[in-house]
């Protein structure tokens, strides 16, 4: 198989109640929302739009405190990766969320703001290097 192929990721943002998802691929280095998802149904959501796009990997926004120290919600993210991980057979990536919930909540809680929230995380990933990139 050849790397230099382009690759489909999925963006997500993981909240208490919603995840957001985006999508976006390696080549064109656009992140584009998708939708809002109950948290509940969500990795199921994720495995299904994985299938459905060929996605190569999954990348969460990974949420700390200001002073990039963990937070109650870091370890929370960190927790639902590993079940998600269980039930998504791809590569996961951390994406550093530092600005990206300040930056979508000028949207507010209509209900794309999550979905919009994936996206900054996805293109901020797209964005970097490969050499960059943390897997979870």
């Amino acid at each position: 198989m050849h790397h230099n192929q382009t690759e489909e990721f999925l963006g997500v943002d993981v909240g208490e109640r919603r995840v957001g998802l985006a999508r976006g691929s390696s080549l064109a280095r656009l992140a584009e929302p998708l939708k809002t998802v109950p948290a509940e149904g969500a990795v199921e959501e994720i495995a299904a739009l994985a299938s459905l796009h060929g996605s190569s990997g999954v990348v969460v926004g990974l949420p700390r405190g200001l002073n990039g120290s963990e937070t109650v919600q870091t370890q929370k993210v960190r927790r639902w990766v590993k079940t998600a991980q269980t039930a998504v057979k791809l590569p996961f990536y951390w994406q550093d969320e530092a600005l990206t919930s300040l930056a979508a909540a000028d949207m507010d809680s209509s209900a794309g703001s999550d979905a919009a929230a994936a996206a900054i995380i996805l293109q901020d990933f797209l964005d970097s290097r490969p050499e960059q990139r943390v897997r979870c």
